[in-house]
């Protein structure tokens, strides 16, 4: 889940920085005088739209590492743990076919992990000291088989370019409803223009978010599966199990490691801003598979 929010935070903060440029630097104006088509508009949304989204996916290994304090381990570590989960993420890599990724721990007493990168062969995978502690081997190759999987599908390439779709349409609506709310007789947006602009793409953003995890949460059914694949079903049933057990005393506006608290929080509206399905629906599709 962090990787998801960091990547639409970063997102969102990206496309509000490039609107100001663009007002700044008169490209707003610029268009409003000479690229009054919806299908001017329309290229010049999609152009901000696929760089924000872009930028973003280019800073979010590094944004990652940052933020959760991530520390690398050192291939040539003598560390029996961080050797063994060296050579289980290795082993996962050759299965599915993409190079090595960089693999770091961070300081988190729930256990927890996430992937991410713009180049499925130059990941990075992360997991976190609770969940070395608080689950067994089997269970921790199933979550790493998981998080493996969502490098091998290019999920943050795919979600990147779903959020350049979703960035595109957020930036055209929000200047074409600008336009109707201020519009000077020369065809140059004022100061309401610019502040509509600004709010709406704000609004409209949070809200085209939805799309985002929905497809998200289709994502993590497949990485669960891959996890299945990887390191048998019953080890990443296990896994699920174990995280619905650690997130269930949580309170239940706190989010569980790669999957959700349970409670009143997985229903209702609050359900489609979530970018992981509840931990049971997760759990009663790994039992319906073919899979050992």
């Amino acid at each position: 889940m962090k990787r998801i929010f960091l990547f639409l935070v970063t997102n969102l903060a990206v496309v509000l920085v490039l609107s100001i440029v663009a007002r700044l630097t008169g490209l707003d104006t610029w268009l409003a005088v000479h690229g009054q088509s919806y299908m001017g508009l329309l290229v010049f949304a999609a152009f901000f739209g696929f760089i924000g989204s872009f930028i973003s996916l280019a800073m979010s290994k590094t944004l990652a590492k940052h933020s959760m304090g991530v520390q690398l381990i050192d291939p040539q570590s003598g560390n029996p743990t961080e050797r063994w989960l060296l050579g289980v993420i290795e082993h996962h890599a050759r299965t599915v076919g993409v190079g090595m990724p960089e693999v770091g721990i961070f300081n988190s007493p729930e256990p927890n992990a996430f992937a991410t990168g713009a180049n499925r062969n130059a990941a990075l995978v992360a997991v976190s000291s609770g969940l070395l502690q608080r689950m067994n081997r089997e269970e921790v190759e199933a979550v790493l088989g998981h998080e493996m999987t969502h490098v091998a599908n290019g999920d943050m390439v795919t979600l990147a370019l779903i959020q350049g779709v979703v960035n595109t349409f957020v930036i055209f609506l929000s200047r074409l409803i600008g336009g109707l709310v201020d519009r000077s007789e020369n065809g140059r947006g004022g100061a309401a223009y610019f502040l509509t602009v600004i709010v709406l793409q704000l609004v409209l953003g949070i809200l085209a978010n939805l799309i985002v995890m929905w497809f998200s949460r289709q994502r993590e059914f497949r990485a669960d599966r891959g996890g299945a694949q990887l390191a048998g079903k019953s080890s990443m049933i296990a896994a699920l199990e174990g995280l619905k057990r650690v997130s269930e005393p949580l309170p239940s506006q706190q989010f569980a490691a790669f999957g959700i608290a349970e409670g009143p929080v997985a229903g209702g509206l609050k359900r489609l801003f979530m970018s992981h399905p509840p931990l049971d629906e997760r759990i009663a599709a790994l039992r319906t598979l073919n899979i050992n």
